[in-house]
């Protein structure tokens, strides 16, 4: 697959198709549609791109909204649509003098001139322009008149993703994280770097990665514990994941995210770790002393590896 982080380096397509939208968790919905826009492709002898945006729109067009919370990274997305067979990915930097273009310059300038698409796939409801003037009416006469088709998605279809994410984040903040990962059609995936901790774990037999997680509006699941797959360089290990603020150190007051990975002894300070998130545990919970929580960790990693196997 490859990936254009600049309009400038985009090849010159032929018999594109292409499909644009956030595609925030890439879930089983979106997954329809990215098997359509493959499908078309091979159908028109072209290839298939998704384009899509960072930093999110709405981070631009309304910067003092700070409930934005997203299912993916930009790089977890990425991994995630090349899983599914995308070709193309365009990560178009959203600026506010790319959310002014009028509709004409929009179309033409943008999605005529850098991707030359047979056809362009999107929802009912798609806006662009200065102020959304233009929708896809207005694509579809454009179309007539460029020669390219445009593929609409279903009001029913739309709305089921926007229920389905909606569904997603609700079930990640209270720990559902089976019904995320149900919706999704692929495990929840937090991304992060390692970086030094308090070293507790290793005093009581657990030691763990505390993880930096940089994207600053990437949803993160309830407090907790959690039955993961971490990968290191590509190697997949089994693990624990605790998610919360250390109740049994009241002198630890601020939210961590540490994982213990089973049979695993390197040093990775300093290095990117992906960790999907498989199944609930238990809530966070209050120890007298340390003997007690390393009496409940021994049988957390007993259920973990239960729930892993």
């Amino acid at each position: 697959m490859n990936v254009y982080y600049n309009l400038n380096d985009v090849p010159a397509f032929q018999n594109s198709v292409v499909t644009i939208g956030s595609f925030d968790g890439i879930h089983t919905g979106h997954q329809k549609i990215l098997e359509q826009v493959n499908h078309l492709a091979k159908q028109a002898g072209g290839e298939s791109i998704v384009v899509t945006f960072h930093p999110h729109p709405r981070l631009i067009i309304y910067p003092k909204d700070k409930s934005l919370q997203l299912i993916t990274t930009i790089d977890e997305k990425i991994d995630l649509l090349k899983k599914y067979g995308i070709q193309n990915v365009v990560i178009v930097p959203f600026t506010v003098e790319f959310s002014q273009q009028s509709p004409d310059e929009y179309i033409e300038k943008f999605l005529y001139e850098k991707f030359h698409p047979a056809q362009i796939v999107i929802g009912y409801d798609h806006h662009f322009g200065l102020n959304r003037q233009g929708n896809i009416d207005y694509l579809k006469e454009a179309g007539k008149r460029l020669n390219f088709g445009v593929v609409e998605i279903q009001k029913q279809e739309v709305n089921d993703i926007a229920i389905s994410s909606t569904k997603i984040r609700t079930a990640i903040l209270e720990g559902a994280i089976t019904k995320a990962n149900t919706l999704l059609g692929h495990p929840f995936r937090l991304t992060g770097k390692v970086i030094q901790g308090q070293r507790i774990g290793h005093t009581i037999g657990f030691p763990t990665a505390n993880i930096e997680i940089k994207a600053t509006h990437k949803i993160i699941p309830a407090y907790g514990i959690y039955a993961v797959f971490v990968f290191v360089n590509y190697e997949q290990y089994k693990g624990m994941l605790y998610i919360g603020e250390r109740p049994s150190m009241p002198h630890l007051n601020h939210r961590t995210i540490e994982v213990n990975i089973f049979d695993f002894k390197a040093d990775i300070y300093g290095r990117e770790i992906k960790i999907d998130v498989i199944d609930f545990i238990r809530a966070d919970e209050k120890y007298a002393n340390l003997d007690e929580l390393q009496h409940a960790l021994k049988l957390d990693k007993k259920k973990s590896l239960q729930r892993l196997n």
